[in-house]
């Protein structure tokens, strides 16, 4: 009987000290999975790609020394496959994380959008290139789209004037975003931004949204320094237009050129062969020649009302112009531009 006993007893301790003991596993696994894993003390953005497995995951944490315990996200990691369940997006870390809490997140898809931004562009390669800076596609994903994609031509554009659909802003886009998701999205907001009042105004002046577009890219290449100026930049222009003239515009010469950095147009740039020489064909050139602010689009909707049918840089490097009547006050005012250019030693 006191065999039994002692027996009973023995049998007792060993199952307690082994609830002991999967008590602390348990407690041990808790905080593997359960408890906070995030070092850093501010938010941490990780980048996933269609092509990323486990290993890309940690290369990339370990870089930013995310983790307190390396080894315990791993550990989590594989237990839950992650490698074969990510799904390509940006995704926030944010303090106080649990390994759990970050695998589900890479899971599930729920990731965090980005601002991409882009103004003061002039030619197609450089768009894309910002672009492609700011979202999973590069650059050259947006230049073979821009080249190849049916869809402007959908939308009444083509490979001159599509430029026209983007209107300058901050957007917000999920990462994961392609170059076709990219394009169908800013159509979108270029329809939001040309509102019916938008639209009366542009009929009102005899110019198509894609047309006041092209003018506004030449304002804003005649003035990008001070936007005041821009309604009668944009009244000389319109004068011009009405009357049948030239625009004669020194920035469509600097863009059939190609060089945007020259000060001085030569008599013989003005003689190159290129539909965007505003200097031998008359009209606006058939697409943009700069990626114009809204300011600059409203500018010309609203245009200045006046008699200048000419303008002239005032050479002092404000951006500010001098503006005529007639071809003799506008001769001065040349006559004064080239002598400061001069007096610069300003010759191309």
């Amino acid at each position: 009987m006191a065999i039994k006993k002692k027996t009973v007893i023995i049998v007792a301790v060993i199952i307690a000290f082994l609830g002991i003991i999967g008590v602390g596993s348990g407690y041990t696994v808790y905080l593997r999975v359960m408890a906070p894993n995030v070092a850093v003390q501010e938010d941490v953005s990780l980048y996933v790609k269609p092509t990323f497995n486990l290993d890309s995951i940690l290369v990339q944490t370990q870089k930013l020394q995310l983790f307190k315990n390396d080894g315990s996200f791993e550990w989590w990691a594989n237990r839950q496959n992650l490698g074969s369940h990510l799904t390509a997006g940006r995704y926030v870390i944010t303090p106080g994380m649990s390994n759990r809490a970050i695998v589900n997140l890479l899971m599930s898809g729920r990731q965090t959008p980005v601002n991409v931004t882009f103004n003061n562009i002039r030619t197609k390669a450089d768009f894309a290139g910002r672009i492609g800076e700011q979202l999973i596609a590069d650059s050259s994903d947006f230049v073979a789209y821009f080249d190849s994609s049916a869809y402007f031509s959908t939308l009444g554009l083509n490979k001159d004037n599509f430029m026209t659909i983007f209107i300058p802003n901050t957007y917000e886009l999920y990462w994961n975003t392609d170059a076709e998701g990219f394009v169908k999205r800013m159509a979108k907001e270029h329809d939001n931004f040309w509102t019916q009042a938008r639209r009366d105004k542009a009929k009102k002046i005899e110019l198509s949204p894609e047309e006041v577009y092209i003018l506004a890219s030449i304002v804003y290449s005649e003035n990008d320094k001070a936007a005041d100026e821009a309604p009668r930049i944009a009244g000389v222009y319109m004068n011009r237009i009405n009357k049948g003239m030239k625009l004669e515009a020194d920035p469509t010469v600097k863009f059939a050129i190609g060089n945007f950095a020259i000060k001085r147009i030569l008599f013989a740039d003005l003689e190159i062969e290129s539909p965007y020489n505003t200097y031998k064909h008359v009209g606006l050139p058939p697409g943009p020649i700069h990626m114009p602010p809204i300011a600059y689009i409203d500018a010309v909707l609203n245009y200045e009302l006046h008699e200048y049918i000419f303008m002239c840089a005032n050479g002092d490097g404000s951006g500010y112009h001098l503006f005529a009547k007639t071809l003799a006050e506008h001769n001065r005012n040349r006559d004064i531009y080239i002598a400061t250019l001069n007096k610069q030693g300003i010759r191309r």
